[in-house]
């Protein structure tokens, strides 16, 4: 084989063995990220949650005290 055919070969290797690495990388990065936006919104859902929960607590705490109110 000639110098240029090895030449070609260790450079196709290269290449491919670059571009490979930066799919995994990137892959990781993204993983990484969407996990990130996952707590965020799991954390964000567990507040509208305790919000709607103490909404509907006052909403009945107005209610008794309205009911206290006549009763007086």
């Amino acid at each position: 084989m000639t110098e240029g055919i090895w030449v070609a070969v260790i450079s196709l290797l290269g290449t491919l063995g670059g571009t490979l690495g930066g799919i995994l990388i990137s892959n990781r990065l993204t993983v990484y990220r969407i996990a990130q936006l996952e707590e965020k919104v799991n954390k964000h859902n567990n507040l509208v949650e305790r919000t709607y929960r103490l909404e509907g607590r006052m909403t009945e705490a107005e209610h008794d005290i309205r009911d206290m109110k006549k009763g007086s």
